[in-house]
């Protein structure tokens, strides 16, 4: 059964601005997920790949196959999948579109150290095979990263890592290693199965819709490229706020903590989206290379350079939503004395023509006021305030916000007369929200990077001189945190916006608020 069926024209409406949000083609693909019973598959991957089905999007030639220790049957794998799609799908499930995808799945349960194991799904991938000629594959790791070197390896003693007539691809789950050192051994491992470009590093960030329209908007209106530099920027703030804490996750956030979750991957990304030079064209690799280069002119800090210019903390007990919570040491499965971060600010400057004496700030943490991910650029002030007289106290510098989430979108903020007969000044905004705009919602970022993955184009997916450069930048901050015994972990009550610290580190100026 073909899983096809035409988008739903209701999503659309008559907006002549859908223009251009067609797809390409995907070629004929057998999909391989590793730890496809685990969390991640149920409640993204599984929903994306139903949806990618709800739109026509997936190949007429389509198979999945999940692949994890627990022993089960194809049945009980398409009613996990069932259940998973029904709970979390971002739209209601169409009976047939649903039945159409789970008939294209199967199940084979072992250990990913089992060799054994791997000559089974070499044996379906190929009998999948004959039904129509050859299909790309693409392996999708979506397990603990100890099983990365793991199955990468076991892919190759099985062969299933080439084959000269189709396309074959490794998709690996952050994160990419825990320091610089195991990224670079993993990639190590990973070299000696894959080429570079078949390896896709998934930064799910890169999937959403308006980290891909930082990129529009600067490099499709020529009204910002002109100020987009030293001479008329301030400062960036970029943030990435939770409003929860780690919920049963401690075994994984205590030895991961807030700079390793958030700052080395997706935050760097953010940077470096922001911060790059227009690239000769939005093929793959030249837009990466604009990205390493960000990457690359920012010094890894020194050790005094890091107790001036981060800061740590963690979340004590307070109020979140009207409710009281617990601070992170009285978590279940936390070390009474551990001293993982929850919260991490610091502040970078990209040392090139165009950003040098820029600070760049990025904070992130976790039981803050409020969720929401954004990148604030400010301006500089305007050099003469002819209205201060007038009583013009709102006048503020314009800022540019680009909305990740939780409301996608975009605003400008403007100085306006004040309706009256006195020459008063205050802010107001502009505003683009992708809602109103496009009148549908957007996709999930899980969507647009299984369907690049299958399609081979890796612009959203982080290159191996990419993640060196992130963990070189990094590196020194952990390696400071952990050895220098003095350096400070300061506390904030959840519910609040953080450190008294990292207000400190961004003076004279302020934080967008919370």
């Amino acid at each position: 059964m073909a899983v096809h069926v035409k988008p739903d024209p209701r999503a659309l409406g008559e907006n002549p601005l859908i223009a251009g949000l067609e797809r390409l083609p995907v070629p004929p693909t057998t999909l391989t997920i590793f730890g496809a019973t685990g969390d991640l598959a149920r409640r993204k991957l599984l929903p994306a790949l139903y949806n990618l089905a709800h739109e026509g999007a997936l190949p007429e030639r389509f198979n999945l196959i999940g692949v994890s220790r627990r022993d089960q049957s194809d049945d009980d794998f398409r009613q996990f999948a069932r259940e998973s799609i029904t709970a979390f799908s971002r739209r209601e499930p169409d009976a047939t579109v649903l039945e159409g995808l789970l008939g294209r799945m199967q199940y084979i349960g072992f250990s990913f150290d089992d060799q054994e194991g791997y000559g089974r799904l070499r044996t379906a991938i190929e009998a999948l095979d004959e039904d129509g000629g050859k299909l790309n594959r693409a392996f999708y790791l979506s397990t603990a990263p100890e099983f990365f070197p793991v199955i990468t390896k076991a892919l190759k003693e099985a062969a299933l890592n080439y084959d000269p007539d189709v396309d074959v691809r490794a998709v690996i789950e952050k994160p990419f290693g825990t320091d610089l050192e195991s990224a670079r051994e993993l990639q190590a491992v990973v070299s000696t199965t894959f080429r570079e470009r078949q390896v896709f590093r998934i930064d799910h960030y890169l999937g959403k819709e308006t980290v891909q329209n930082v990129m529009a908007f600067r490099f499709a209106n020529f009204m910002f490229e002109p100020v987009w530099n030293r001479n008329y920027i301030d400062h960036i703030q970029i943030t990435a706020a939770e409003d929860i804490g780690i919920g049963s996750r401690a075994g994984y956030y205590d030895h991961a903590g807030a700079l390793r979750d958030l700052v080395q991957n997706h935050m760097l990304q953010l940077l470096t989206l922001v911060c790059m030079e227009p690239p000769a064209s939005f093929e793959a690799n030249k837009v990466r290379d604009e990205k390493v280069k960000v990457l690359q002119a920012i010094t890894p800090p020194t050790p005094e350079q890091v107790r001036r210019d981060t800061v740590r903390a963690q979340y004590t007990a307070g109020t979140e939503a009207g409710e009281d919570v617990v601070g992170y040491l009285e978590e279940d499965g936390v070390p009474e004395d551990s001293r993982t971060e929850t919260y991490a600010a610091l502040k970078l400057e990209v040392h090139n023509w165009r950003w040098a004496g820029v600070p760049i700030f990025l904070r992130t943490g976790k039981h803050l006021a409020r969720k929401v991910t954004e990148i604030a650029v400010e301006l500089k002030p305007v050099p003469h305030l002819a209205f201060k007289s007038q009583g013009s106290v709102g006048v503020q510098p314009n800022q540019l916000i680009l909305t990740v989430q939780p409301n996608e979108g975009v605003s400008l903020s403007l100085g306006a007369k004040i309706p009256g007969s006195s020459m008063r000044i205050r802010p107001v905004n502009m505003e683009f929200l992708y809602g109103s705009a496009f009148m549908s919602e957007s996709p999930e970022a899980y969507e647009r990077l299984i369907l690049d993955a299958m399609r081979g184009d890796a612009t959203l997916f982080t290159r191996n001189d990419e993640v060196d450069a992130q963990w070189s930048i990094i590196d020194p901050i952990l390696t400071a945190w952990h050895d220098d015994d003095d350096m400070p972990l300061y506390r904030y009550p959840s519910g609040t916006a953080g450190p008294k610290a990292a207000d400190d580190l961004i003076a004279p100026r302020r934080w967008r608020g919370l």
